[in-house]
């Protein structure tokens, strides 16, 4: 591919000697578009995935403001202008959605969860850790059907990384095997702009009974047993005891 791609946020990359050249086009959605990037060896990273958000009114999830509750504006004027959807409010809202998702990265990736490791960011794009090879990106949980012990083994993982996703105060908010990868018997968890403070967020409940009912589903299919509202009153009497 060729490495002189015009987009600012890849130059970024390039000129800040995070890239050396960008080796194939991972996927191109409504939210955001991601390359596999070949990283600098001074980095010691391998390969990283670079990820180019849309412009806001090209994404595609609907109900923003459910998202949006119990997240607080600090900065008067950017608040009112938000609130306004104004021109000036739809971009400051743009990059508090990205940042939003670095900053959940950064926390999560930290207390050990399987989820990429961010390592720079633009106004406009992410550079985070890669699943998958020279030739190919890691396949999406739904692209595939596990074997039973592999079914069972990733349950397990993903359901620690909700409980652990919740211990530190994050719902996924839009989970589903669509954007689970899975790499060499590892799933990793993706897409996190849309997370919920569940503290602060008035459908933190139901985001989260979405999140694991979907996880649920998906491994039913695979032979997984799990009562997924049970999993759920079990999550939250535990988070509100504070004993997760």
């Amino acid at each position: 591919m060729d490495t002189t791609l015009d987009h600012a946020a890849l130059d970024y990359f390039y000129a800040e000697g995070w890239i050396t050249q960008v080796l194939y086009l991972v996927k191109s959605g409504k939210e955001a578009t991601v390359y596999c990037c070949e990283a600098r060896p001074s980095t010691g990273l391998g390969l990283v995935a670079a990820k180019l958000y849309r412009a806001r009114e090209h994404r595609s999830f609907r109900n923003d403001a459910v998202y949006q509750a119990g997240r607080v504006i600090l900065d008067g004027h950017a608040r009112r202008a938000v609130k306004n959807k104004s021109r000036f409010g739809r971009e400051a809202q743009q990059g508090m959605w990205i940042n939003h998702e670095w900053e959940t990265l950064q926390a999560l990736h930290a207390v050990g969860c399987d989820v990429p490791e961010p390592f720079a960011r633009t106004e406009g794009a992410i550079l985070m850790g890669y699943r998958g090879d020279e030739s190919a990106s890691a396949p999406r949980l739904h692209e595939l059907s596990l074997p039973p012990d592999e079914a069972h083994h990733a349950f397990q993982v993903l359901m620690r990384n909700v409980e652990l996703f919740l211990a530190n105060n994050v719902i996924h908010g839009d989970l589903s095997a669509y954007n689970v990868l899975y790499w060499q018997g590892a799933p990793t968890v993706i897409d996190f702009p849309q997370a919920v403070d569940p503290r602060f967020n008035p459908h933190a409940v139901a985001l989260l009974e979405r999140d694991v009912a979907n996880l649920c589903g998906y491994f039913a299919r695979q032979g997984v047993r799990a009562d997924a509202k049970a999993i759920v009153r079990d999550l939250w009497r535990r988070f509100l005891r504070a004993e997760l």
